[in-house]
């Protein structure tokens, strides 16, 4: 199993005391991102988001990519999510800004779409529509001309009910043979199984537990097995998200959990991903989830619903997820939790657990990549 971090511009509650969160909130996440390139993380996802107020600031993730494959040196960097949908991005240009990444980065570029985040994300480019699956129709019409437009000398060009493009010869092309890895962001559990079938990597963004993890990686992978691939090769790849915090105890960590203002992260996540599956107890906004106490934090390590001890314990934790099937995950860290607790993490992360679990040096999508051009 591999490892990566999820960073979203979080800013929360502090914009309400200090006029310069939102930048300080981008410029911490930045030096997340480096630290784990130092620390044998291979994967840093940037989220695209628009309207999502405290929850997400990070709406121009393309620029902040290519400041990211200047500032590292070996992490693979993925859009989490590029919106390839007309009325959001124009697909030409999605297709030239992934192929711009895949040279600045020298081919590390991994290249994740989706549809976006939930009705209040959604009605700011499509307003007036009742049915948020409207926007599943315009991107299973786009996905698969991104690698004709990326390997045709001269795409051939496209007529379809939502956009359309005569013939051009779309630059530049991607860096080297064939084209980055490509990835769906699952917002359901029935996304993983369609995935598959286009041969498609899954960000799992919607798996809470690791007890629901092993139903849908089951579809997952039985779907690839006979996979369409929309791309000039199948990636066979599923990666899930948690919130991590490691410190050099258990106590400690728990305490810096309980300090991290945690329950306001996830209040803010169902406020506005409201086409995700609202779990039992998850109030509606804007009332909150209780702050949380430190046998609050012990019960969800319990429930396995966030990663949280001492390096040892931690990568028992891991192990947990390995076991289920996944084949990458992602931790999520919150500007609730301090710098230097969340450096702190990365660092005995990438120290004391990666390499306990992730021993082969070549990434996954990497060996996908080569033998397509071979």
């Amino acid at each position: 199993m591999e490892f990566g971090i999820f960073v979203q511009g979080y800013v929360g509650k502090r914009a309400e005391t200090d006029p310069e969160a939102e930048h300080k909130a981008l410029m911490e996440e930045t030096e997340y991102v480096i630290q784990a390139d130092k620390y044998n993380f291979k994967y840093a996802w940037a989220s695209e988001h628009h309207f999502l107020e405290e929850y997400s600031h990070l709406s121009a993730n393309d620029v902040y990519l290519g400041y990211l494959a200047h500032a590292t040196e070996r992490i693979h960097l993925g859009s989490g999510i590029f919106n390839p949908l007309a009325q959001v991005n124009h697909p030409v240009k999605v297709a030239e800004k992934v192929a711009m990444l895949d040279h600045l980065s020298g081919g590390r570029f991994e290249f994740g779409s989706g549809r976006g985040a939930g009705s209040h994300e959604i009605l700011g480019f499509f307003p007036g529509i009742t049915d948020m699956n409207h926007t599943k129709e315009i991107w299973e019409e786009t996905i698969a001309e991104f690698p004709k437009m990326w390997l045709q000398e001269e795409y051939a060009g496209f007529q379809g009910k939502h956009w359309s493009l005569p013939p051009r010869k779309i630059l530049p092309k991607p860096y080297g043979k064939s084209h980055p890895a490509m990835w769906y962001a699952a917002g359901s559990p029935s996304s993983y199984a369609m995935a598959g079938k286009m041969g498609l990597g899954v960000l799992g963004f919607s798996v809470q537990k690791v007890s629901d993890m092993e139903w849908v990686v089951e579809s997952y992978k039985n779907a690839i097995k006979e996979a369409k691939a929309v791309g000039d090769f199948v990636n066979d790849n599923v990666m899930v998200t948690s919130t991590a915090i490691c410190a050099e105890t258990h106590d400690k960590a728990v305490e810096i959990a309980v300090g991290g203002g945690l329950n306001y992260l996830q209040s803010l996540l169902f406020r506005y991903h409201d086409t995700f599956p609202r779990p039992e107890g998850i109030p509606e906004w804007p009332e909150l989830l209780p702050e949380y106490s430190a046998e609050i934090i012990e019960l969800l390590i319990a429930e396995e619903l966030m990663i949280c001890g001492d390096p040892s314990e931690v990568l028992a934790q891991c192990k947990r997820w390995e076991r289920a099937g996944a084949d990458q995950l992602s931790f999520g860290l919150p500007i609730g939790i301090s710098y230097e607790d969340t450096m702190n993490s990365i660092r005995l992360i990438g120290e004391h657990v990666i390499p306990e679990i992730d021993t082969d040096p070549v990434h996954r999508t990497t060996r996908f990549r080569q033998a397509a051009g071979q």
